[in-house]
């Protein structure tokens, strides 16, 4: 039998990471370790990944690149899920995994395809790949279009709140411009097959479970409801004024982490539903692998089959008791969520 590859997770106490760590637990073929920053080491999410038999790696990425190559040795493949507001963050960790011979890098892509120029997040991700590319280190770049879990509209009885992360009441341009959506817990098992997968090797993919537009999105959402979301339209015009006010924002103030997640909001809105950087063809156009055509037996979760379980209530909102609701706290006695708008 065929030893089992090594794979060092970092950030699997995360949101996108946990699904990528579910997905490979769920697939049986690696050995799993989970790399975790020493000011992690004490969360309760990290306790839970322990509590499950998970072994835990503390290392500090921002330390000296040979002590983190020395912890990176002898794993075959390295996966990185970095909070996406520390995505430069990573390229101490590529440094080292290039000094630690490590067989495949995955770094924190896992969103919408869109070309370098057009978001400040794909900027410093490009960052990280040029690093790479330098460093001359096997890696694949996997991205996952957007959540299910994060492209509903409301109705209004307020029936579907509870799942919900963003308030985006806005439909963009005509709302006709289809995107790759993903479901949350597709991710992983993608992520599984395709760092097991020798023609994924020193390649980009595109992983994804529905394609969909906003209108097709709206009418779900009314027909399984039978209620109307409220929604506004936002022109291009009007989405670049908002992007350019949350700039200003952030040039004042670059800690402001709240504006960082509406400019990344705003910024993917744009990509995804104006510009049409989203689908499967510019996907293809980029040079992306498509992951479907790749494991034509996986079948991924379509986004009404979500819509059906946010209907029956059994949904989970992404980003519970995490760094969002930090950002956007909540209301007081009747515990209702404030939710952040991206324009």
């Amino acid at each position: 039998m065929a030893a089992k590859q090594k794979v060092l997770i970092l950030g699997a106490h995360g949101e996108s990471g946990g699904d990528i760590l579910n997905g490979l637990l769920e697939d049986g073929g690696f050995e799993i370790s989970c790399l975790v920053q020493p000011s992690s080491a004490e969360k309760p999410a990290v306790k839970a990944l322990q509590a499950r038999g998970l072994p835990i790696v503390i290392s500090d990425i921002s330390g000296d690149v040979d002590e983190l190559a020395k912890t990176l040795h002898g794993f075959d493949t390295v996966i990185s899920a970095i909070h996406a507001m520390h995505i430069l963050a990573q390229i101490p960790l590529v440094d080292a995994a290039a000094k630690a011979g490590v067989k495949r890098f995955v770094p924190c892509d896992f969103a919408v395809t869109m070309p370098p120029g057009v978001s400040k997040l794909r900027d410093e991700k490009e960052a990280v790949h040029q690093r790479i590319w330098q460093a001359h280190i096997p890696y694949t770049f996997i991205d996952v279009g957007y959540w299910h879990q994060l492209s509903w509209f409301r109705v209004p009885s307020g029936r579907l709140d509870y799942a919900l992360t963003f308030d985006t009441p806005e439909v963009f341009g005509d709302g006709n411009t289809p995107t790759l959506l993903s479901d949350k817990r597709d991710m992983g098992r993608f992520v599984a097959r395709i760092i097991a997968d020798p023609r994924t090797l020193n390649h980009s993919v595109i992983a994804w479970s529905d394609s969909i537009t906003q209108n097709q999105i709206l009418h779900l959402i009314s027909a399984k409801t039978g209620e109307t979301p409220s929604v506004s339209t936002v022109s291009a015009s009007q989405l670049d004024s908002a992007i350019a006010a949350v700039e200003e924002t952030l040039e004042k103030d670059p800690s402001d982490s709240r504006a960082w997640v509406v400019r990344s909001g705003t910024q993917y809105n744009r990509a995804k539903w104006i510009r049409g950087y989203g689908t499967l063809e510019y996907a293809k156009y980029l040079g992306y692998l498509d992951a479907r055509e790749l494991y034509p037996d996986i079948q991924p979760i379509r986004f009404e089959t979500y819509v059906d379980e946010l209907v029956a209530g059994k949904a989970k909102r992404p980003y519970g008791g995490g760094f969002l609701d930090a950002l956007v706290g909540k209301a007081g006695d009747g515990g209702e969520r404030h939710v952040l708008k991206t324009v």
